[in-house]
Parts: structure tokens; sequence; C-alpha cells
């Protein structure tokens, strides 16, 4: 019975299809390859910036190119052939990676302005690509494009931040090594592109557009200006999602880079030997909650996105409490609450596109999906600056009563 349930859910599902769009979402943050750069530099915030700087500065360096161009890639990104962007997605992540993994360590006298100016780059292609990406799903709607590049971003998250905390903790691995081997990844999305996805869908839909000097005509007849006017009113009309994605952000992520790293426990109540290998466990941890709820829209669909989110604010609270007065007695109470914080996360962000697959009429879906992603990215940046007060402050707070743990990271 559940075999024949199982099938019957997957009933018409594509594998290349599949396989393209979860490949997609590694590399800096749009499903597996153009997310995976992302979770990697957010995983290895401690040790781009050192202890002593807030690891929110590096969340904000990685999302506010992101958001930018969120912001305003929609209403002119639809003029450049997918082909073009895969090859220019690639490439300025590629060289990102490069020129953070290449600049000497801050204990080595490296300056951290030129680690962020490549994080900067790999957040560029990180925000043109998941806009891109998640509008091509528009094109491949029975070939379940939607679930996989849900899951695709999960599972770079998963992959990003537990090979990084696996090859720098228990192989050993140079942070330096470790950078240098994320900054091939991008290749895999162009091979996804170029080499997995079925093109025809589309080539087919695309047929309809044509261009002529500076104008846009649409098979309906609709021109550029005409279309500018309606994208301008569509995300008024978009799904109530948008605000649960962009609360549900703020909190996880102020969770992620600034109370994680004071969720500190004595190394000998825990499993591990230093103080720096609980910030990429409570990141993997985290991510492999967002990689199971990301893969859940064949299995569960959530049409009520609030409570979910306000469930976020109650994991903050409880875990700014613990860092505060340290009450929690075991860290893996900590674990089940950021593996609990993933789930809500993931729930939020893949319902919310799958919200807007339902309700926004199919000719303007292209764009709101890819318009709407600027409400995640609102929600980090949001974090990332309150975060970087919030760092500080607890860590200070703790060692004023005697726990200095999070000055030894």
């Amino acid at each position: 019975m559940f075999t024949a349930r199982l099938r019957s859910t997957f009933s018409g599902a594509d594998l290349r299809v599949c396989l393209a769009f979860w490949l997609f979402a590694t590399p800096p943050k749009t499903g597996l390859i153009n997310n995976i750069l992302y979770c990697i530099i957010l995983s290895a915030a401690l040790d781009l910036v050192g202890p002593n700087v807030p690891k929110s500065l590096v969340l904000l360096f990685d999302v506010i190119p992101s958001f930018l161009t969120k912001l305003i890639a929609p209403y002119f990104i639809h003029a450049i052939p997918y082909s073009l962007r895969v090859l220019f997605f690639a490439a300025v992540s590629a060289c990102g990676m490069l020129l953070i993994a290449l600049t000497p360590a801050y204990t080595d006298g490296g300056t951290i302005t030129t680690k962020m100016a490549g994080v900067v780059l790999a957040s560029l292609s990180s925000g043109a690509g998941e806009l891109s990406f998640l509008g091509l799903t528009h094109y491949y709607e029975g070939g379940f494009a939607l679930a996989a590049w849900g899951s695709g971003t999960g599972g770079a998250g998963l992959v990003g931040a537990g090979a990084y905390a696996i090859a720098t903790t228990s192989l050993g691995m140079s942070v330096k090594s470790t950078l240098l081997a994320s900054a091939f990844l991008p290749v895999v999305m162009v091979l996804g592109f170029f080499v997995v996805l079925p093109r025809g869908p589309l080539v087919r839909e695309r047929r309809g557009v044509k261009s002529i000097g500076d104008t846009v005509e649409r098979e309906d007849g609709v021109d550029a200006t005409e279309r500018d006017r309606e994208d301008q009113g569509l995300l008024s009309e978009a799904p109530n999602g948008v605000l649960p994605l962009f609360l549900v952000y703020v909190a996880e992520y102020l969770i992620n880079q600034s109370v994680a790293p004071t969720l500190l426990f004595p190394l000998d109540a825990t499993p591990f030997t230093h103080y720096r290998a609980f910030y990429p466990t409570y990141a993997t941890i985290y991510q492999l909650g967002v990689f199971i709820s990301r893969s859940s829209l064949p299995f569960l669909r959530i049409h009520h996105l609030y409570p979910p989110s306000f469930l976020q604010y109650l994991n903050l609270i409880l875990l700014i409490l613990h860092s505060l007065y340290f009450f929690l007695p075991s860290v893996y109470i900590v674990f089940a609450v950021i593996f609990w914080e993933g789930l809500l996360g993931g729930l939020v962000y893949v319902n919310t596109f799958a919200e807007i697959g339902d309700r926004v009429p199919k000719e303007e879906r292209e764009f709101a999906l890819g318009a709407t992603t600027v409400s995640d990215s609102g929600g980090i940046m949001v974090a990332g600056m309150v975060g970087l007060g919030v760092e500080t402050w607890l860590c200070n707070w703790q060692v004023r009563r005697g726990r200095d743990w999070c000055t030894k990271l």
C-alpha cells in the first residue's frame, strides 16, 4: 500500500528535471550547487573573521548584495537568456570562492576586507541565481521542478555545512584547502543546465517571446512597458506567504549567526574537544532539519504559514534565555531545538513558493517566483544588522558571570 501511494505521489515526475533542479540548488544559495557555497561561507564564518568579530558581519556581506540583486533584477533579467545567466553565475561564484580561499588567514596577516570581497561576489551570483532558477521552475510544472529545487536548497545546506565541519574538524583539512575545493563546485551547475536538464519546455515557451530593438512583445501582444506595469503591481497580489517568509528568516538567522556562537557548554559534558566545534556542528544540525522539511513538499503541504513563523520566535526566545541564564542541562537539548528550527524554516520556505505556484496566474508566475526571493534575503539582512550587537552582548554577559567560553572559539 505504501509503495502504491509513493508511486502515485511521484506520478509524472521527470527524473532529469528533478536531478537538474536539485543540482541547481547547490552553489551559492539556490538549489544544491547554487546554495552550497552560501552555506559553506556561513559555516566558515568563524574561520574567516576570527573570534573577536561578530559572525553577523559575514552574514551581511553574504546577503546584502544578494538582497539588492533580487530587488532590482526581476525587472530586467528576463531579457537575458538562461544559458548566459548560468555561465555567468558559475564564473562569478568560482571567482568569489577563489578570492576567499587564496587570501591569507587573519592569523597570518590576511585582511578581512579581501575575504569579504570574495563573499560579495558569491552573494551576487547567489541572489541572481536563486531568482532565475526559481523562475525557471515555471517552465517545468509537471516535472516536480519546484519540489526538487526545494529539496536541493536543503541538501545544499546539509552538504555544505556538513562537508565543511567534517573536512576541517574530523579530517583535519585546512580551511584554505576546503574552500579551494569548493570553488570548483559551480561546474556542476553548468553540467546540470547544459547536460542534464531537458530544455524542450524552455525553448517552446521562449518561442513566444521575441526582441525587436529595445521592445519586447509577447504572444498576447503586451509590450515591455505594459509588462513592467503588471510586474510592479504583482507582489501586492501575491499570496500572504511573503511576510511569514521574511519573519521566519529574521528569527532563524538571528539564532544561527548571533545566538548559536554563544550556546556553549563545558567540553567534558559534550562530544567535543574544543570550542570551535560547536558552531559548525550547530550549522550542520540546522541544515539537516532544513533538508528534511524542504524535501517534504510532495508529501506535506502547509497553507497557513504564520504559525510556523511564530514558533520560530519561541525558539529564538528559548535559546537567548539559555545563553543568558544557562538552564538547559545538556547540549543535546540544544541540538534538538536547532533541528526543530531548521524544520520550521524549511517548511515556510518551500510552501511559500508552492502557494505562489498555485495562486499566481501562469503568465506572471515566473516574475512572482523570482521577486518573492527578496523576502528571505530581506529577513536575513535584518537579522545580520541586529545580530552585530546581539552576539557581542550575549558573550559579554556570559564573561561577566564567569562563563568565558565564547572567548575561546
